[in-house]
């Protein structure tokens, strides 16, 4: 296993969305301080002469790659083969360049969307690739698991050090709050609160609210991050997740709460619910020795704080 030193230069790809900035936070609060990030207008990481020019510049000795087109329900089933696309353009160029250019530890970071629609609950690790996956995320979830797979290979045919994890549904700073392409925690957070600003009497949502969902704060995915970074060489991706549940009902219930909203729920059954329940299994993140520490009443207070002082530069 490749060791970590803090002076190791760590290229984050991704590092102001929600995954990278939250590991940019958690790497330098670890004592790692030689941090290097591009935004998507300094570096196209689908261009793949722009993504070798940059290695050959940087060099970096680790990669952290959080960079992806990501988002939910609505802009999975509208632009499948953009999510296909890009995700896989992307994964490519990077891992391709961490391989030529010697990077000493690469953690590909995917979703729990890569598991089968009735895959078993809690999922563990090896349920990946067992039966067929939720049509409203398909796109996106076979472009994660080619990269998964592909740090797999590297791995077996040469060696590298490079490691996957995937983490359950986030949410935190600098999350993504437009309607049109966000997840369902940010989504209800600016809706109660723009129904609280507006006096609105009431707030639809999509679906029945019956499915059960599993919430991590992205601090708590960044530490793990870091820690399997530290502590991690296998060959299998590993969970990255809290081990527990609530309704999509309850998180409204809870967002409302927190938000101060005072109007009714209305939920729009025509609407697709997605997967019915959808719940990691842990154990082998905490066999390793890393445990969660943010609650979800805690997280969800957290989030919308943010929200409130960031709602001029929050994604909208």
């Amino acid at each position: 296993m490749a060791n970590l030193s803090k002076g190791d230069k760590i290229y984050v790809a991704g590092h102001r969305g929600l995954v990278g900035s939250a590991i940019v936070r958690s790497l330098k609060r670890a004592g790692y301080d030689n941090i290097i990030g591009r935004t998507h207008a300094e570096l196209d990481l689908t261009d793949q002469a722009m993504v070798k020019a940059f290695f050959e510049e940087e060099r970096p000795d680790v990669v952290v790659l959080a960079a992806a087109k990501v988002g939910g329900i609505n802009a999975n089933q509208t632009k499948p083969a953009e999510f296909a696309y890009e995700n896989m353009q992307i994964q490519c160029n990077v891992i391709k360049c961490c391989h030529d250019y010697k990077v000493k530890k690469l953690l590909f970071l995917g979703s729990t969307c890569i598991y089968p629609k009735m895959a078993p609950q809690p999922i563990p690790e090896s349920a990946l690739l067992t039966g067929p996956l939720e049509t409203t995320n398909e796109a996106y979830a076979i472009a994660k698991i080619s990269g998964l797979e592909m740090c797999k290979f590297f791995k077996m045919q040469y060696g590298d050090d490079f490691i996957s994890c995937m983490p359950t549904n986030l949410y935190g700073p600098y999350d993504n709050y437009e309607l049109s392409g966000s997840h369902v925690m940010p989504a209800m957070i600016r809706k109660f609160h723009e129904a609280k600003v507006n006096s609105a009497p009431s707030v639809e949502l999509w679906g029945t609210g019956t499915p059960l969902r599993e919430f991590l704060y992205s601090d708590d995915m960044a530490d793990a991050c870091v820690f399997l970074l530290e502590h991690y060489d296998g060959l299998e991706h590993v969970n990255i997740g809290t081990g527990k549940e609530v309704t999509i009902k309850q998180l409204a219930e809870l967002v409302k709460k927190t938000v101060g909203y005072e109007g009714e729920i209305v939920w729009n059954s025509d609407m697709p619910d997605g997967t019915p329940r959808k719940l990691t299994d842990v154990s082998k993140l905490h066999s390793l020795g890393f445990m969660h520490k943010v609650e979800l009443e805690e997280g969800v207070k957290l989030a919308y704080d943010w929200f409130k002082e960031n709602i001029d530069i929050a994604r909208k």
